[in-house]
């Protein structure tokens, strides 16, 4: 399948549908091909363009999707007008709901392990043939180099197609970048997918999310942390947009 990206600030984004997103990952998943796929909503693509490392990582991605409502309506400016909002928590839904037909098992890496308990029983009701080969919530350090082979070690052996990791941004993309290449399945980052799923964090109703406002819901309800991430690069993002449209001049 030929790979199409539009560059959202500096961002290469895949201008993708929901099933052709999900027909990929499952090729690579079957064939177990050490893939990584990047779910970028405003904070990351404005994060690209600060951070070096982190925009190496996602020009890198095997997939980058538009997880923000505002990164899939830029993507539409541009002419691609079918293009969707492609987040973490429903792709990973969507993805749990087929894979016990492509026969393709998960392992669930990130997360603390009361979500983790909590995510596999859910799992487990809402897809009772779905194979999870195995969980890990890792310490809030870095691992040694001997914990990390070992971890690499379980995944690989475990058998799974599709790694799904929740460690926030961008402390997952860089985990991900860092294991392709030792680790045999799709990686995945979900960002908080995993207490989202497992009902610890409330998610924004479905109005907010379809009219873009997720991050509001987020802001209301975790202010002290994220008041930082949503004011400040939301703003960085719409100044980045306007001096786009004045430099390229696409249309809206």
């Amino acid at each position: 399948m030929n790979r199409q990206t539009v560059n959202v600030l500096n961002a290469p984004i895949d201008v993708i549908s929901w099933n052709t997103s999900i027909s990929k990952i499952n090729r690579w998943a079957k064939a177990h091909e050490s893939r990584y796929v990047c779910i970028c909503n405003v904070h990351s693509v404005v994060t690209v363009g600060q951070n070096p490392e982190f925009g190496r990582v996602v020009v890198e991605a095997d997939m980058a999707t538009a997880d923000g409502a505002p990164v899939a309506w830029l993507i539409r400016k541009y002419g691609f007008i079918e293009q969707q909002r492609i987040n973490g928590p429903d792709l990973m839904w969507k993805y749990c709901s087929q894979a016990t037909e492509a026969d393709v098992s998960i392992f669930l890496y990130g997360g603390t392990p009361e979500a983790l308990e909590i995510l596999q029983q859910k799992l487990g009701v809402s897809f009772p043939n779905l194979k999870i080969a195995g969980a890990y919530s890792p310490p809030f350090r870095s691992l040694t180099p001997e914990e990390d082979d070992d971890i690499v070690k379980s995944i690989n052996e475990s058998g799974a197609g599709v790694v799904w990791v929740s460690l926030g941004c961008p402390k997952q993309e860089v985990w991900m970048a860092e294991h392709r290449g030792k680790i045999n399945a799709v990686m995945i980052g979900v960002g908080a997918a995993f207490d989202y799923h497992a009902g610890l964090i409330s998610r924004a109703p479905v109005w907010m999310r379809n009219s873009g406002l997720e991050w509001l819901h987020r802001l209301c309800s975790e202010p002290r942390r994220l008041w930082k991430r949503y004011l400040v690069t939301n703003t960085i993002f719409v100044a980045s947009v306007i001096r786009q449209y004045l430099v390229n001049g696409f249309k809206f």
